[in-house]
């Protein structure tokens, strides 16, 4: 049973994960790409395309970071409500 959980959560994972990179390749795709006359990729593009996803990945650790943030306070925030922190072991 904890097997399939697990399964479970690991397809859910890659679809979530899936979802979110063609997200991405389609708002880079839409800003940088705009020039269909020929086969090859312009360096302004492929520049802008770089730059693009560079930025997503900074912008979704930050996010990250700040979520890990703002749960720790939390955690904090409930443990001194509950008397917690500070008292001896």
């Amino acid at each position: 049973m904890a097997v399939q959980v697990a399964e479970s959560d690991q397809i859910k994972q890659f679809k979530e994960f899936l979802g979110t990179y063609n997200k991405v390749t389609e708002n880079c795709f839409m800003d940088c790409v705009k020039d269909f006359t020929t086969r090859e990729v312009k360096m302004e593009e492929s520049t802008c395309s770089e730059s693009c996803l560079q930025k997503y990945l900074k912008m979704t650790q930050r996010i990250s970071m700040r979520f890990q943030e703002y749960h720790i306070q939390q955690n904090e925030a409930l443990a001194a409500k509950a008397g917690l922190l500070g008292q001896p072991r």
